[in-house]
Parts: structure tokens; sequence; C-alpha cells
């Protein structure tokens, strides 16, 4: 079966193989959280961008392979619910964005505009978009024989960019954010895996740009 990105809540898991990296995707907790393990296939080196909920699952998802990494997208709770025994069970590294570190219920490293994550042969590319929380980030990979693959946390979403909560101080550094750091950089064919529910395209949302921001949300 061809990978879609659509995972029924607490369902999962989806696996997209590309040609260097394996994409595990699966919906934890009650709040439909999506957590994504990517394998270096070339290693067999292994990085988690959220440890959003159910310990217990993500760590039979990791497996024997072990977790070198842990990415914690922003810091909104059911993000990071399953966080401290993911990390402790593994000895994985936890990092975040130097502007959520504090929400965080361990210590971790964190991360800047433009930092590099390397995990084995892979890497992802940092871009820190302000406005959802203050320290959100997105992390890009660039598959060398295909397209790229953004992994956007709740700064988008098929449909609309992250929560501020109709604030428009929140809202405009957010849909400026998106506008120029994802669509403004990136080429339509973009793949992106949201915080929450189904995947999409860049291609697909970009038309829809000046309507969020005329909505204001």
């Amino acid at each position: 079966m061809s990978y879609t990105g659509e995972i029924p809540p607490g369902d999962g898991p989806v696996i997209r193989e590309l040609a260097g990296l394996t994409i595990t995707k699966v919906s934890v907790g009650p709040m439909d959280n999506n957590a994504y393990l990517l394998r270096c296939r070339s290693t067999g080196d292994q990085l988690l961008i959220d440890a959003a909920n159910e310990a217990p699952r993500l760590l039979e998802l990791i497996g024997d392979a072990g977790l070198s990494t842990v990415v914690t997208t922003h810091q909104h709770p059911d993000h990071w619910l399953a966080l401290t025994d993911v990390v402790t069970a593994t000895g994985a590294r936890s990092l975040v964005h130097t502007d959520d570190a504090d929400g965080l219920p361990i210590p971790s490293e964190t991360l800047a505009d433009g930092d590099v994550v390397r995990f084995g042969d892979c890497e992802l590319e940092v871009t820190h978009i302000v406005g959802h929380t203050p320290g959100s980030v997105v992390l890009l990979y660039r598959d060398p024989e295909g397209i790229p693959h953004l992994f956007t946390g709740d700064v988008l979403f098929p449909g609309g960019v992250g929560n501020t909560d109709r604030d428009p101080e929140r809202f405009a550094p957010l849909i400026d954010g998106v506008e120029h750091k994802i669509f403004g950089r990136l080429p339509d064919e973009t793949w992106f895996y949201p915080g929450h529910g189904k995947d999409g395209t860049l291609g697909n949302e970009r038309p829809a740009l000046p309507e969020w921001r005329a909505r204001g949300w």
C-alpha cells in the first residue's frame, strides 16, 4: 500500500521508505498527536520527532535499534508527555529550541534557527517560526533522490497555520514565517508532516495563503 499520510487517531504505524531514510508515523494519546520515528537506512541510527504520549508504544516502535535523538517541535505538553520516559529508557539526547526549553520536563540541548541535526548519514535543517509558541521549529529533510520532506509540528496543517488563539500579535509572525520561511523557500512538491492529523503538500495549500492571512487564523 502506498503511503498517504492518513492515519486513524490512536492508530498506526504507517511507514514511508525513502532512498536514505525510513519515516514511521504513529498517532498517540487522546489528542491524536503524531510522532515520527526517522531511521537512517545506511547506519540504522534513529531520531524521534515529538515523544508525544504513550511511551510504551513509542519504545516498542524504537525497538532494539536504539534511539540517538528526540527533537521536540514545541513546548506544549501534548508533544512531550512521553519525553522523560523515552529519554530515560534509551539514553537519547533531547533537543528543543532555546525559547521553548523552559517548558520541557527535562534538561535539553537547545536549537537555533539554521541549525542542522544529524543522525547517521541523514540531517534535518532547523527553521524557527514564532507564533504558535515562542520556540516552535520545523525540520526539513532534503532527500537527495526525491522531494523535500518537512516536519511542521503545530506550525502548519492542511487548511491553515497553527493556533494562536485569534491573537493578532501572535498570528502576524506565524503567518509571515510560514509564508516566507516555508512557502517562500520550498517547492510545491514538498510533503509536510504535521503534529496532528493527515499530511499535506505545499502545492495544495499555497493558493489558500491569502485567505488564511485575511481571516486571521
